[in-house]
């Protein structure tokens, strides 16, 4: 298959990737060795804040009275549809319990993690959506303990819209710290929290290295890069809508990739015509990040019918998957790489990010390939259990002593062997490896 590109980026989420590793691990190593106070100088460092760690009960009241009463609406709107989902996405996981051969019962156990630490980004933008998406599928899947962690802003603290959606979705402490020194926090149980048994949620490149670092002393939902999406597109879609969309997402950072796979050369050509007028008519922040994005890592490629093009976007493995073509249900059943997808003209990427109830914590630079986003499922550990009778071990048993006598086992084979030997007495089996 040939894949003609009419834009070609100049640069990948790879290529771009900073050389932040040293950094992050000498002020990790610093944290856990100085505790709190080395915490707090980071944050006065990085932060410039030096109001209270952990949100008291008053600091909470006094944020979310600041929230103006329609933006309550609309986070609690959020907040119903991301718990709603929650809830269907748990009901899929339950209780097993089957009997394997007579006697002997083995199960499946779903057990959510004691504390889970979700951060929430607050630099270049506050991201409201991201304290609803993680702290509301904490609480669904059933941990213990959730800390909302979020960088303040000098003077002011966390955004108050932040410290309210944290609350209502169940925040059982808020913590005013960003960067790797939150990270770090939530992680080593600073300032009486408990220990992260899982750490969540997006952030920047020191935040994403500082929980690929720690990533087995604690869990992590991904590593994530910068937000990618792409759309797939035919001549029945609306230039004009896949501009914007592309547009919409490039927002994120001078380093978000957006793409744009088709099979109609002249739609390719509109889009990358309006594109440029989109981003120049953004508000100035927006549209230097747009800007960039677009020149240097936004991609339009033409492929020959849709099969290509769907293979063009497996290959891919965007975060974000927009179709706007016709047959939606054929895309529904081809496409399989992707960390959400949004079919049709009638939804688009920012819906998820915000309101419809999808997680928007999901795979980038093309971990879709071998994994999902957020879910209540990443906050529980699916483990097994198993009962027997006597009798019901006896054929486990005698397999157990064969299978590791042949692996060199002899301890593992011993552990059957008393149990025949007590069981059955006076019975005869034949436990070597020999054939």
């Amino acid at each position: 298959m040939t894949r003609e590109y009419l834009k070609k980026a100049t640069l990948t989420a790879k290529s771009d990737a900073s050389e932040v590793h040293e950094t992050v691990k000498s002020i990790l190593a610093d944290i856990e060795a100085g505790g709190d106070a080395t915490a707090m100088d980071y944050a006065a460092k990085f932060d410039k804040y030096e109001g209270n760690v952990l949100l008291t009960a008053e600091d909470i009241e006094a944020a979310c009275a600041l929230v103006p009463d329609k933006l309550k609406r609309d986070i609690e709107f959020a907040h119903a549809n991301v718990k709603r989902f929650a809830e269907a996405q748990k009901a899929t996981v339950s209780d097993v319990e089957v009997e394997i051969v007579p006697g002997m019962i083995a199960g499946q156990k779903a057990i959510p993690v004691d504390a889970a630490g979700c951060y929430v980004p607050g630099g270049r933008y506050s991201h409201i959506a991201s304290a609803i998406m993680t702290v509301t599928t904490a609480k669904v899947a059933g941990c213990h303990h959730i800390t909302a962690c979020s960088p303040p802003r000098p003077g002011v603290g966390v955004a108050p819209a932040i410290v309210f959606a944290a609350h209502i979705c169940g925040a059982d402490k808020i913590m005013a710290m960003g960067g790797v020194q939150g990270v770090a926090a939530m992680t080593f149980g600073l300032f009486g929290l408990p220990k992260a048994n899982i750490l969540v949620g997006p952030g920047n490149q020191f935040v994403a290295e500082a929980k690929r670092i720690l990533f087995g002393r604690v869990g992590i939902d991904m590593i994530a890069g910068p937000t990618d999406s792409l759309i797939l597109a035919d001549k029945t879609a609306d230039p004009h809508i896949v501009a914007t969309d592309l547009v919409s997402q490039a927002e994120h950072g001078y380093n978000s990739p957006v793409w744009l796979v088709t099979d109609d050369r002249a739609l390719a050509e509109t889009v990358m015509d309006m594109v440029p007028g989109l981003i120049d008519d953004l508000p100035e922040l927006n549209s230097q990040n747009a800007a960039a994005a677009w020149r240097d890592y936004a991609e339009v490629i033409v492929c020959s019918d849709r099969e290509e093009m769907a293979a063009c976007s497996d290959d891919y493995a965007p975060e974000h998957l927009t179709v706007q073509a016709e047959d939606l249900d054929w895309w529904l059943d081809r496409l399989t790489c992707y960390g959400s997808l949004f079919l049709g003209e009638e939804t688009t990427v920012s819906y998820g990010d915000k309101a419809t109830g999808t997680n928007h914590v999901l795979p980038t630079s093309g971990a879709a390939s071998y994994t999902g986003g957020l879910s209540v499922h990443k906050y529980m550990k699916i483990v097994t259990w198993q009962r027997a009778t006597r009798e019901g071990s006896r054929a486990v048993a005698e397999a157990t002593a064969r299978i590791s006598r042949l692996e060199g086992m002899e301890g593992h084979a011993r552990a059957a062997d008393v149990r025949l030997a007590k069981y059955f007495p006076g019975v005869n089996f034949d436990l070597t490896a020999d054939g």
